[in-house]
């Protein structure tokens, strides 16, 4: 699982200054907003006893744990701890990871990872959102999600695969009697995505769709669809199918719940039958679609995808497949992967928590030890914590 990306893990129109939590790469967040509007999302885990923020409540722009009343600022820093007595400081200890948010195309992301603003990866680009039919223009969007028993990363390779559309998805879009897959070559916009190009060749349609735009032609034959599939890092598939009747587009933010649980929430846009009458039929095939998927990508082994390119066989077709794997090579040189050092373990049984750095530890050299939720192997023994003031409280921040 890739850290240092932008991250969509929400609907905007779910956070509210109620907290919720949400998953995504292991690490659990507490989101909600301030009473001017402002998503904000802490790491859901105090750093007191373990409790769950989201389980809390808002306090003016505050978060307060559900457990000992403590309150985090949006900058993850306590500013109050009932317990204390009076004239006690704050240990600059209290405080939690806080998270870069920003909203776009109707979801809250979230910055998972410690680089400086300078050297993020940009968010990616989603063009028909500014032509949306809400606001004045041609694109009708429904949104909805799924969850899969797989990583992510074999979902995202299915979601730009071309050649098992004719045996997965056989019947409604896949056509076995046409599985080859004509030549293409990548299309390569930037260091953070690639797309596929081909015409597939669907089964003739049925019912009211062999109609559509068909008068007067066989309607036992059906013409090449053209279609682009790819992926977009970390964890998106984009999908543009050009239909008869106009495009559908596709949007999928696969979030790494764990290695192996994926929550999909996916936007699907069309530029025909914009009405609302059309709306349920619009999320039906897309669950539909998934609905194929998913039994077949949730018994892939290893569930995990392979670092060595020669362990699974590559041919032609597989070339958007193969792009990615070895981008991902690339990240994962430059230290980019998940790993035991951003979790937190407990003893046996095994039980751990992931913490993933946020950017205030790189920002602020003041706080460079003002962390109680370190990466593996840097936790001090308790005669160490006593020794350097930890266990009674520091300075007040």
């Amino acid at each position: 699982m890739l850290k240092n990306f932008w991250y969509a893990v929400e609907f905007s129109e779910r956070v509210t200054t109620k907290p919720v939590r949400v998953t995504c790469l292991g690490q659990e967040l507490a989101l909600y907003r301030t009473p001017k509007g402002r998503p904000v999302a802490l790491s859901d885990l105090c750093v007191h006893r373990g409790a769950a923020l989201s389980g809390g409540w808002t306090k003016g722009d505050t978060l307060v744990c559900p457990y000992h009343g403590w309150e985090y600022r949006p900058d993850g820093a306590c500013t109050k701890i009932p317990a204390n007595q009076p004239g006690r400081g704050i240990p600059k200890k209290a405080r939690v990871d806080s998270y870069p948010v920003t909203e776009r195309y109707g979801f809250v992301w979230v910055f998972l990872g410690d680089l400086p603003e300078e050297e993020r990866p940009p968010m990616p680009v989603w063009p028909e959102f500014d032509d949306l039919v809400t606001n004045g223009g041609r694109f009708k969007a429904v949104t909805g999600e799924y969850l899969w028993k797989s990583n992510y990363e074999r979902i995202l390779e299915n979601g730009c695969d071309i050649a098992h559309a004719p045996f997965v998805h056989a019947g409604a879009f896949g056509n076995p009697e046409r599985p080859d897959v004509e030549e293409y070559e990548l299309e390569i916009p930037d260091e953070w995505s690639a797309f596929a190009t081909v015409r597939l060749h669907p089964p003739a349609p049925k019912g009211i769709w062999a109609r559509v735009g068909r008068k007067g032609k066989d309607l036992r034959s059906r013409p090449p669809v053209t279609t682009s599939a790819g992926w977009m890092l970390p964890n998106m598939i984009k999908l543009h199918v050009r239909l008869p009747m106009g495009n559908l587009i596709i949007y999928d933010t696969n979030i790494p719940i764990d290695e192996t649980t994926t929550l999909v929430k996916w936007v699907a846009l069309r530029d025909f039958f914009t009405g609302n009458w059309a709306d349920k039929n619009a999320i039906q095939r897309v669950h539909r679609i998934f609905g194929q998927d998913a039994p077949v990508v949730d018994r892939v082994r290893p569930e995990l995808l392979p670092f060595d390119l020669g362990a699974e066989l590559h041919v032609k077709s597989d070339l958007i497949a193969v792009h990615y794997r070895r981008r991902r090579q690339e990240l994962s040189e430059q230290g980019w992967l998940l790993g035991e050092d951003d979790r937190i373990m407990g003893d046996v049984p095994r039980r751990e928590a992931t913490v993933i750095p946020s950017p205030a530890r790189r920002e602020n050299p003041e706080l460079a030890r003002a962390w109680v939720h370190k990466a593996k192997g840097q936790h001090p023994t308790v005669a160490e914590a006593e020794r350097i003031g930890l266990a009674e409280g520091e300075s007040s921040s």
